[in-house]
């Protein structure tokens, strides 16, 4: 099981900072980020939990409820990441070769994670938060 704590507290701190935010702030971009990442997690996590199928796109339901849309969705990512299959550790078989087919190749691509997944999900994280100034 991988531990998603540092996802789950990045998209905290940011979802509190988007609340806190006075409404100019808001409309003068803070809130499009927010809602941008809350759609791109929300994304990585139906590719996960559904390889194969059209991701849904998160409505835009207005500047007041862009951090609630994105404590939502990266919630959702991190329980998927949390529960996803492993990726398997390079093991050799009896003929000394390397397997490197996972569960996520099975399936397109997705499936099974890596501790570097859930890096790529809170350096999104870290790069939006800073992009909408907050």
């Amino acid at each position: 099981m991988l531990d998603t704590t540092e996802l789950t507290d990045a998209v905290e701190r940011f979802s509190d900072r988007l609340r806190a935010a006075p409404q100019s702030r808001l409309q003068r971009g803070a809130a499009a980020e927010g809602l941008a990442l809350a759609r791109e997690l929300s994304v990585r996590a139906q590719r996960l939990e559904a390889p194969g199928e059209r991701p849904r796109i998160m409505p835009d339901a207005g500047v007041f409820a862009v951090a609630d849309q994105l404590l939502v969705a990266g919630r959702d990512l991190a329980e998927v990441l949390r529960t996803a299959p492993q990726e398997a550790a390079d093991t050799p078989d009896a003929a000394g070769a390397v397997d490197r087919s996972t569960a996520a190749d099975a399936v397109g691509g997705a499936g099974a994670v890596d501790r570097s997944t859930m890096d790529a999900a809170v350096a999104l994280v870290r790069a939006a938060a800073a992009r909408a100034e907050l």
